[in-house]
């Protein structure tokens, strides 16, 4: 397509027929009817580069033998070649406006040709100059459009080399965006890695815990009282035992405790044992604590004990009063909770003040203390003398030294001489572990219980001797003693209580008959059966009524032989 111009000058008219290296666009003069075809011409803008015809034409917009203007002509023929513009084309675009002298004579030798119209217009290039001086080019607005010229604008060109760096942009944004999806799958993958990892490690800590709680018997239903398998959990358990005496040097009688470290619950207990207690002795009769203790020795009540109980004993510790006195002075007196005012023994008025005061944390001393532990009120059961007992042993372990060598020096400094199964070492070794358990609160006193013959209730006893002891129940048979029927008639309500005490030591069964009416001056010992005749003079003995009270007659209910107890009868102190 040609795009003509009409150039305004004298009607020639001008055809668009390309662009220059430069962007610049190069037109023609369109041939007149009978003229021979022109050069192209181009001419740009009016300044000081001055005129420029690529294809070799005259140097337009200059005077015949003018020199060209000032400019950049010359730098640029030296740069790009001076021989390819002097011989081809005759112009530098970038001319300075001056001419070399070879130039200059070239075109002096040369006959200048007649040009007869006059310089063309180019589109958006300034008119024909007529002042030697430079003008401005006027720069066209955005909506200056010429007829004939192709509406074209910078948005429209695109340049080949932009498309790989558009490219490589595209690639990396898509690396970019695929490696950040990658990345974030990859943290979702850790999070679920470490949410399962965090389950399964609480599983593990439950079921440990559970597992623990149920082997220690804290978990609800598997305590000892709870039915199917508890007992083989609590008999597994690991401890120590042994069994203290104390007797009374002053006074008579002796109390009897056994001492529990279980290691497997880290748990401390001191079991009071009634002297009521029914044992079997060596020769497979029947006898009571007290009794074997007195009769048996240490060595023979620890077997009967362990056949009673079911337990394994490791050794006795005989204390006698003054050396719990001693005991009492090293480790610096106990601090206990008392329930009775007791006077002291030493006193010769009844009127003096007690020696040991009713009240919480009253401080005893070695000699308040054996009278607090040993004291037994009037109409008091042994159980009562029991419990203060048992007082009084937790308040020494709580002051003795939890070190083993410290509480082995203390049992060694009361110089006692103690049975051969137990060495001073042991027992301090021992007492140490529970002055420990004391401390830290985990140490408890229990009771055992016993029927009013002696003998264990197997309901009774089960919470002392399965959960504390780890044992299990084994009376003596109720018919292997002489079942005695007491009955009251002295008007003395502690006369019941002191004869089934020296019944009970003497190896019978103690039953109940109750109070008589009226009190009554003689006492009657009566049997029913002949074979048990025998039975009713040992019986009388024991109780230290002479043989005449003895005949034949009616019994109490469940009783073999039957005692009214009189006003002669005298208790032994």
């Amino acid at each position: 397509m040609n795009d003509r111009y009409d150039a305004g000058y004298g009607g020639d008219q001008y055809e668009l027929v390309g662009y220059d290296e430069f962007g610049q666009p190069v037109y023609r003069q369109v041939p007149q009817p009978g003229q021979s075809p022109q050069h192209p011409q181009y001419s740009p803008q009016q300044d000081e580069y001055g005129s420029y015809d690529p294809y070799g034409g005259q140097v337009q917009g200059q005077v015949p033998g003018q020199a060209p203007a000032q400019g950049y002509g010359q730098d640029y023929h030296q740069d790009y070649g001076q021989q390819g513009y002097q011989q081809g084309y005759g112009y530098d675009p970038y001319a300075t406006g001056q001419q070399t002298e070879q130039q200059a004579g070239q075109q002096a030798g040369r006959p200048q040709p007649q040009v007869a119209e006059q310089t063309a217009y180019i589109p958006q290039q300034a008119g024909p100059a007529e002042d030697p001086a430079p003008a401005p080019a006027p720069v066209p607005s955005e909506g200056d459009e010429r007829p004939g010229e192709p509406d074209y604008r910078t948005e429209q060109f695109a340049f080949v080399e932009e498309q790989p760096e558009q490219s490589e942009d595209v690639i990396d944004w898509l690396k970019f965006t695929e490696n950040r999806t990658e990345r974030r799958e990859e943290a979702k993958r850790r999070a679920r890695g470490r949410v399962v990892a965090l389950v399964v490690v609480l599983a593990m800590v439950v079921v440990g815990g559970a597992g623990y709680l149920w082997f220690a018997g804290k978990l609800p239903g598997s305590s000892p009282d709870a039915k199917g398998g508890t007992t083989a959990a609590a008999g597994a358990q690991k401890r120590d035992v042994i069994v203290v005496h104390l007797h009374n040097t002053k006074g008579s009688g002796t109390s009897t405790a056994l001492l529990v470290n279980n290691t497997t619950t880290e748990q401390g207990t001191t079991v009071l044992l009634p002297n009521s207690l029914a044992l079997t002795d060596d020769d497979g009769g029947a006898t009571t604590l007290s009794k074997s203790v007195d009769d048996d020795g240490s060595s023979g009540t620890l077997d009967e004990l362990d056949t009673v109980l079911g337990t394994d004993i490791e050794g006795t510790w005989r204390l006698d009063t003054p050396y719990l006195d001693n005991l009492v002075e090293l480790v610096g007196n106990i601090d206990i909770d008392t329930d009775a005012d007791v006077p002291d023994p030493e006193a010769k008025k009844k009127s003096e003040a007690p020696l040991v005061k009713k009240g919480e944390q009253q401080t005893l001393s070695g000699k308040m203390a054996v009278a607090y532990a040993t004291y037994r009120a009037s109409g008091e059961s042994q159980n009562a003398q029991l419990q203060r007992f048992g007082q009084v042993m937790q308040g020494v372990l709580r002051k003795l030294s939890s070190d083993s060598q410290a509480a082995t020096t203390t049992v060694q400094t009361l110089a006692q001489i103690l049975d051969p199964s137990l060495t001073d070492k042991d027992l301090g070794v021992f007492l140490a572990k529970l002055a420990d358990r004391a401390k830290e609160g985990d140490f408890k006193t229990a009771l055992l219980p016993v029927q009013t013959d002696g003998r264990l209730s197997t309901q009774a006893s089960d919470s002392v001797v399965k959960d504390v002891l780890g044992g299990a129940a084994r009376s003596p048979e109720k018919g292997a003693a002489v079942q005695v029927g007491i009955r009251n008639a002295t008007a003395d309500e502690d006369a019941t209580e002191k004869a089934r005490v020296v019944l009970l030591n003497g190896g019978y069964t103690f039953v109940d008959g109750g109070t008589a009416d009226a009190a009554q001056a003689v006492s009657e010992i009566t049997y029913a059966d002949a074979a048990k005749k025998e039975d009713a003079v040992e019986v009388a003995k024991t109780l230290g009524l002479p043989a005449a009270s003895v005949k034949k007659g009616e019994v109490t209910s469940n009783a073999d032989v039957s005692v009214l107890l009189g006003q002669d009868y005298q208790v032994s102190e």
